[in-house]
């Protein structure tokens, strides 16, 4: 047995990749997205028909250049999505521009609107989870997006305060950022590497893990965002981790059996108290958190960069 057959049998494994043909060959449940991911695959040439059709489906809609973008950006990101779900059984994740990270309002009207564009191609919006930025302001959308039935997949979170203020508000599934977390640390102590039993990701994932199922929360964890098939392993019985295809493949390619590190029964006997957050306790919590806080910070700004970079590239293409 390989250590992915293995890990099967206790986690859904998702893909985390842009790269329509590198998902068809690992046939996981689900995949997600990022604008950073979606830029890459967006380069190949294997990929320029899915550029095209966005290009001029935004040209028909006309407008303000503004406006144009805006099609084009939520154009490309369906037909991904889309084209992932050919070779999928389950859900793709499709992300709301970073740019309303702090915006409630505009973050509900974009997720209305790629869930109309994936209805309008034919794909159910119970196929579709809308990947929001874990702020306040983004939980909130959140909270009211899933009430229109719209799921959600909670992303750059990187404190408990952000896990449980998602619990809470009841959405669908939460993306932990593990590397991430892992990469700060290993940098704040000045170690090239941290062992996955001591890993502060790792650890993360795990008392957020413990916290949901002691207190009956249905909102599903799915770890993200890892460096090394050992904090996967350390992970396992999670309910959802998305992994990166190199490290699907090396999964894939090695013999062995995964043991369970997290399960509802443990997490039933662990320790700490059930917590309510308003929006001034949220910020408190967090702010504790400098590694939370730097981070969160740093991945809107990168997903914000990249999705502008796609724009221009979108833009000289066009040209």
């Amino acid at each position: 047995m390989t250590l992915l057959d293995s890990l099967k049998q206790y986690t859904v494994i998702v893909a985390d990749s842009g790269d329509i043909d590198a998902i068809a060959q690992h046939k996981p449940r689900d995949a997600t997205t990022n604008p950073s991911l979606i830029y890459h695959a967006a380069q190949k040439k294997e990929y320029e028909s899915l550029v095209d059709d966005a290009s001029e489906y935004a040209a028909k809609i006309g407008g303000s250049d503004e406006q144009r973008t805006a099609a084009f950006m939520d154009r490309l990101f369906v037909n991904f999505g889309r084209e992932i779900l050919k070779h999928i059984p389950g859900r793709v994740s499709t992300e709301v521009d970073a740019a309303l990270s702090f915006d409630t309002e505009g973050s509900i009207a974009k997720a209305h609107r790629l869930i109309e564009l994936y209805e309008a191609s034919g794909v159910s919006r119970e196929r579709v989870l809308i990947k929001v930025t874990t702020t306040w302001e983004g939980i909130r959308a959140a909270e009211r997006l899933e009430k229109d039935g719209i799921h959600c997949n909670m992303t750059l979170l990187f404190s408990f305060a952000q896990a449980v203020a998602c619990a809470e508000a009841g959405v669908t599934l939460i993306s932990p950022f593990v590397g991430r977390i892992y990469d700060w640390y290993k940098q704040a102590r000045k170690v090239s590497d941290i062992p996955a039993s001591e890993d502060p990701g790792v650890e993360s994932v795990t008392k957020i893990y413990n916290y949901y199922k002691k207190f009956g929360y249905k909102t599903q964890v799915m770890g993200a965002s890892f460096r090394k098939i050992e904090q996967i392993l350390h992970l396992a019985g999670c309910d959802l981790l998305t992994i990166s295809p190199d490290l699907l493949e090396q999964l894939r390619l090695t013999e062995g059996e995964v043991v369970r590190w997290l399960d509802p029964a443990k997490a039933a006997a662990s320790a700490g108290e059930k917590l309510h957050l308003d929006q001034k306790t949220f910020r408190w919590m967090h702010n504790q958190d400098q590694m939370a806080v730097e981070k969160l910070s740093d991945g809107i700004r990168k997903f914000y960069t990249d999705e502008r970079k796609l724009e221009q590239s979108v833009r000289a293409h066009a040209a």
